[in-house]
């Protein structure tokens, strides 16, 4: 039976081993976190001042924007029903792709002028003097290698002064006379003084400020640099709005790019919808031009057959064959017009490598086969759209932007292919009416020689004269259209003031530091949880021995200086400490209620965790309460009564156990009353065989004839296996653990020395308890399994502790 039940002991020790440390003790996480607060105090001081300074020093950024409505309609265009397929459906995706093009942002920086900025140089951001600068330069660079240069200007009067930057490595300093031009390899450069301030100011910005600089930009450089700062996007697709936003360090440069992009967006789109109709107006005059010299001849001509021949007009004989003949030269006049358009067309497609498709749409418009050519050239523009998004991301030389130059030099063989086939269509249709004119032409074979001549020249005459007015006709149907390219896109909404603040955002910059201090704040705690193997309540040790242990009592932390002797309980018999023993010597009987002398042994896991201190005042309030006690000092590797009673360690129990001393010799009387104590004496080479030797329960039996309580200091047990025997004879057998000292794996310790030894009675002392900790919200509450209790917190006080002057608490509650 007794087998048996020593077998179940050891199975609920091994399991509870197994499951050691696995569960989450929300109380010690929380008073971890308050044991942590000054470092999280610490994380938010550093969170903050960093948020600060990040808001004090970093650049800002100001953003402005517009908004711009996109119409695809030409007013012109619509009466005279030219490029009647062009649709509106892509025009709002062309437009922002334009816009982002650097074809275009390269106007934009022609026309604003910030290939040149100017600077105050600070400690650590620098200020842009966007139209605020006290001077400004007018420069011709000579050597590319001086864009990006920071050019400080020193001035020494309003009179010049002196250039000062670096080239190809070495420092150059170059004198300069205001609006006096200065040469050297690099440039050529003109300072002038902003007339918008008077002398005075200028002269106080440039004492206030004398690292002043300007940097000079390439057009290429500048594009991109606009381009990095533009942010274009579709507002409402029903609307056809577009928002367009700049973003700089200069709040009133925000606003001027955004409107300057707007205004010369528009002024754009008009030039480029009108360079189709101005192609062909140029074609059409040169045309004009021709055709003007051939009527005339042809019209000199008939009038000098006329003069010389005395000629009388017979034209009522052969006016069918005449009709006939006039209307198969005016099918081939139209046929041969229609063919040099097109061969202008082609012409124009093989010198450009870009096409527009609006200016080919102008070019083919009326023409009978305008859908068939218009499908290739819409086509051919996808491709360059797509071309030009890909060179954002990737180099010319890439494999996809070969791929698509592949894909648009194919629809242009393709276009070319098609107008070759349109023209030879003409060609053919225009022989076949060549025949069917000769035909005719043969008719007059027996007409009289005079009437032939006369007929071919009026015919003549009259081709001329109507080709003449079909190029006039078509001159003022292109005019009409190019003059109807105006307010397509309508600016609804320019940038007024300067640009709104967007970085650094305050909002922001203190949420991120809230943000920052609570992760750091929480991993901190969660790692010093991870990390925290103290013991630091009761609860701890009643959780991780399943309510296996009695636990006999607690022993709060010791305030003042703890006197040699290490016993406290006479000092102020009246104190929460000489209370914690009193409630101790109490818990005695739930354990052995019996009569006659008892043993106490006390042990623990590691030197340090006070059993010494704690035998020696149980010792101590068991003698005040009038019993008869002796304490043994059986601790032979590291001894401590003989110092706590400032006594010889000459004779103790190491020579009682050798016989080499009597036990009335080495018993010393304390200056306490009824407390006798054995101090350990030398330290022997075989203490454990000395203490599991017969001798000791000789010692034992003969002291209980004199004594009510024999008290034994043992060794550690975590250390050595000394101290088991006494522990397993004690009828009150002690471990003690120290609060914030002890760690959790000696709960193992405790629980195989009750378990593996059968040990009973074995109960706990948590000793060295923080009393202030009720204010962290983590106490020492705990239950028993042998059913007394303990409630701990309301101590019973002296006069002395009474009078003590309360600490105000501050915000970490100590």
């Amino acid at each position: 039976m007794l087998q048996s039940q020593v077998e179940n002991n050891i199975d609920n020790y091994r399991q509870r081993v197994s499951r050691f440390s696995s569960e989450i003790d929300i109380g010690l996480f929380i008073y971890i976190f308050k044991r942590s607060l000054w470092f999280i105090a610490f994380f938010f001081i550093i969170s903050f001042s960093a948020a600060y300074l990040y808001l004090r020093y970093s650049q800002t950024i100001y953003q402005s924007s517009a908004v711009i409505q996109v119409n695809d309609n030409n007013e012109a265009n619509q009466i005279l029903q030219l490029n009647k397929s062009e649709a509106g459906q892509n025009k709002i995706a062309e437009t922002i792709e334009q816009i982002r093009s650097k074809v275009f942002l390269k106007r934009v920086v022609e026309k604003s002028d910030i290939q040149v900025s100017y600077f105050n140089e600070g400690t650590f951001k620098n200020n842009e003097l966007y139209n605020s600068s006290p001077y400004y330069i007018k420069v011709n660079i000579k050597r590319p290698s001086i864009y990006g240069t920071k050019i400080y200007v020193r001035f020494r009067g309003l009179s010049g002064g002196r250039l000062e930057y670096v080239s190809a490595g070495k420092p150059v300093s170059l004198p300069f006379v205001t609006n006096s031009l200065v040469s050297n390899k690099d440039f050529d450069l003109n300072v002038t003084l902003n007339t918008i301030f008077e002398k005075p100011t200028i002269e106080r910005s440039l004492t206030e400020n004398p690292n002043s600089y300007f940097i000079i930009k390439s057009v290429d450089d500048a594009t991109a640099e606009l381009q990095s700062k533009l942010d274009i996007k579709l507002l409402n697709d029903m609307a056809k709005t577009v928002l367009i936003t700049v973003k700089d360090i200069n709040a009133t440069k925000s606003k001027d790019l955004v409107n300057i992009i707007a205004e010369e967006y528009l002024d754009f789109d008009v030039e480029r919808q009108s360079e189709s109709s101005k192609s062909i107006i140029s074609f059409i005059d040169g045309q004009l031009r021709l055709v003007y010299d051939e009527l005339k001849t042809s019209e000199n001509n008939l009038q000098d057959f006329r003069k010389q021949k005395n000629y009388t007009d017979k034209t009522e004989i052969i006016s069918a064959n005449m009709a006939r003949l006039t209307s198969l030269e005016d099918e081939m006049l139209r046929v041969e017009m229609e063919e040099k358009l097109l061969a202008e067309l082609q012409t124009n497609i093989q010198k450009n490598k870009s096409i527009d498709t609006y200016e080919l749409v102008s070019m083919i418009a009326g023409t009978e086969y305008e859908d068939a050519i218009k499908e290739y050239t819409q086509a051919i523009q996808k491709l360059l759209i797509e071309k030009e998004n890909l060179l954002y991301e990737v180099t010319p030389n890439s494999e996809n932007i070969k791929q698509i130059n592949f894909q648009i030099e194919n629809q242009k063989r393709l276009l070319v292919e098609s107008i070759n086939a349109v023209r030879l269509k003409y060609k053919t249709k225009y022989t076949n009416l060549l025949q069917k004119s000769a035909e005719y032409k043969n008719k007059y074979d027996n007409v009289p020689e005079e009437e032939v001549e006369h007929s071919r020249l009026m015919r003549l005459f009259s081709i001329s004269e109507k080709y003449y007015t079909l190029l006039l006709e078509k001159k003022t149907e292109f005019s009409i259209s190019k003059a109807g390219f105006v307010s397509r896109n309508v600016i609804l909404e320019k940038a007024i003031g300067d640009g709104a603040l967007v970085s650094p955002s305050k909002k922001n910059a203190f949420f991120v530091a809230i943000l920052a201090a609570i992760l750091l704040s929480f991993l901190l705690v969660f790692i010093r949880y991870l990390l925290h193997d103290k013991i630091t309540s009761v609860n701890e040790i009643v959780k991780q021995t399943h309510a296996s242990v009695s636990v006999l009592g607690l022993v709060p932390k010791y305030e003042n200086d703890i006197p040699v002797s290490q016993l406290v309980v006479d000092k102020n018999p009246k104190s929460i400490i000489a209370e914690s023993f009193r409630s101790i010597r109490t818990n005695f009987q739930f354990i052995n209620n019996t009569e006659g002398p008892k043993i106490i042994a006390v042990t623990s896991s590691i030197s340090g965790e006070g059993k010494t201190f704690v035998a020696l005042n149980i010792a101590g309030i068991l003698a005040y309460s009038g019993k008869k006690v002796v304490i043994l000092d059986l601790d032979m590797r590291k001894p401590k009564i003989h110092r706590g009673f400032e006594v010889s360690n000459e004779k103790g129990m190491s020579t009682i156990l050798t016989d080499m001393t009597t036990i009335e010799e080495c018993i010393i009387k304390s200056h306490f009353p009824n407390l006798d104590f054995i101090t350990a004496g030398p330290i022997p080479p075989n203490p454990s065989e000395l203490i599991i030797g017969k001798k000791l329960d000789e010692v034992i039996e003969a002291l209980k004839k004199k004594y009510d309580y024999i008290m034994i200091d043992n060794p550690p047990v975590g250390l050595v296996t000394d101290g088991i025997t006494t522990i397993q004879k004690a009828d009150y057998p002690i471990y003690v653990f120290r609060a914030d000292y002890s760690r959790r794996s000696f709960i193992q310790i405790f629980d195989k020395l009750k378990n593996e030894n059968n040990i009973e009675h074995l109960s706990v002392i948590l000793n060295g308890i923080d009393v202030k900790r009720g204010s962290y919200g983590y106490n020492y509450g705990y239950g028993y399994g042998y059913g007394y209790g303990y409630t701990y917190g309301n101590g019973y006080y002296s006069t002395d502790d009474r009078t003590h002057k309360k600490k105000k608490k501050n915000i970490f509650g100590k």
